[in-house]
């Protein structure tokens, strides 16, 4: 076996280098295809998974269902009431309880030092499904979808609207950054990415190439760029005034008006879902009777329009997450040249 993820974590994009993120990328489009022909793919036969869920949870829990399954693994679900993480029971005894049952471990919840100190602690790779500071399975998902739709990554530009200091957004900046693509933020000044986050992108952006814009203006943060990415104005157990939150970020909307001001016919639509972008739902009808507004961070028309690659993207989160998975627990075997000399800057491998 020669695979240089091999007991790996993956707890956040940071963590890994440009040739080790495309490798996941293509590994993913890969997957993808031999799902689509029914071939197959057992690479974790006999495994046992534990999904931990602190959060709520529609695509991550059915991508890593569906994945571990598809991949011969057998996927236990732990939901906030089955795990005691830092309640009755430490992070690190819970770690080391798993770690002796489970091959591998998925956290979706608040705080990132509990995805590391389970990866600390229980001897066995650990997934990051979510927490309050990354997002970084969805990663894998995003920039999968912009190569499927643009044959490539080099030489795009990718622009986010909207909260700027949430989990997606440090993830698009830093992912970015390291894979070389042009990345813009759209924000008002106090809903910009922590300094510490534009100081990491900015370290990766030197070495790839990429160049970064932070901005207040969100039409210049579209203007000529290839995919406006945008997520929920409120992110799951922030304490905001939602008057204010969405008076303060309704001209970050992504409407017709703003997706014309990219200038480009080509340019796509990404959002990692859940949407506000009507009222057919308890929380949207909510929203529009207290506010008078049925639609939040995207309009309807745009959102199920021609250029909205939405859906494709939420189905990519699974064969993103089969592949992370497959990577980092399976005996696969990946040949070292593939790469190159990035692997020697990366902390993770070991020769």
């Amino acid at each position: 076996m020669n695979n240089h993820f091999y007991q790996k974590s993956w707890l956040k994009e940071i963590d890994f280098n440009q040739a080790e993120l495309n490798y996941l990328i293509d590994f993913a489009l890969h997957l993808k295809e031999l799902k689509q022909k029914n071939i197959p793919h057992p690479y974790l036969q006999g495994k046992n998974i534990a999904l931990l869920f602190e959060k709520t949870s529609t695509r991550t829990r059915s991508a890593f269902t569906v994945a571990a399954n598809d991949l011969g693994a057998h996927p236990e679900f732990l939901g906030k009431n089955d795990i005691q993480l830092g309640n009755k029971e430490s992070v690190a005894d819970t770690a080391k309880v798993l770690g002796s049952m489970f091959d591998g471990l998925e956290f979706r919840g608040f705080k990132q030092s509990h995805v590391e100190d389970l990866a600390r602690y229980s001897g066995v790779p650990v997934w990051n499904g979510l927490t309050d500071d990354w997002h970084p399975t969805q990663m894998i998902a995003d920039f999968m979808t912009l190569k499927e739709v643009f044959g490539k990554l080099e030489g795009l530009t990718l622009t986010y609207v909207g909260d700027g200091r949430n989990n997606m957004a440090n993830s698009l900046l830093v992912t970015s950054a390291i894979l070389g693509i042009n990345f813009k933020l759209g924000a008002p000044q106090d809903l910009q990415p922590a300094p510490e986050i534009v100081a990491l992108a900015q370290k990766q952006a030197q070495l790839s190439g990429a160049e970064i814009l932070i901005t207040d203006d969100p039409k210049e943060a579209v203007q000529g760029t290839d995919a406006i990415y945008t997520d929920i104005w409120i992110s799951m157990g922030e304490n905001v005034d939602p008057k204010e939150r969405i008076s303060q970020l309704l001209p970050y909307q992504v409407n017709q008006e703003l997706l014309a001001a990219s200038g480009k016919s080509t340019t796509i639509v990404l959002h990692c879902l859940p949407a506000y972008h009507d009222q057919n739902t308890s929380q949207g009808q909510k929203l529009a009777n207290e506010f008078g507004r049925s639609e939040l961070e995207i309009t309807d028309e745009v959102f199920l329009g021609q250029q909205s690659y939405v859906f494709q993207e939420a189905e990519n989160r699974l064969h993103s997450i089969k592949a992370i998975m497959a990577a980092t627990l399976g005996e696969l075997f990946i040949p070292k040249e593939f790469f190159n000399d990035h692997l020697k800057s990366s902390e993770n491998f070991v020769e």
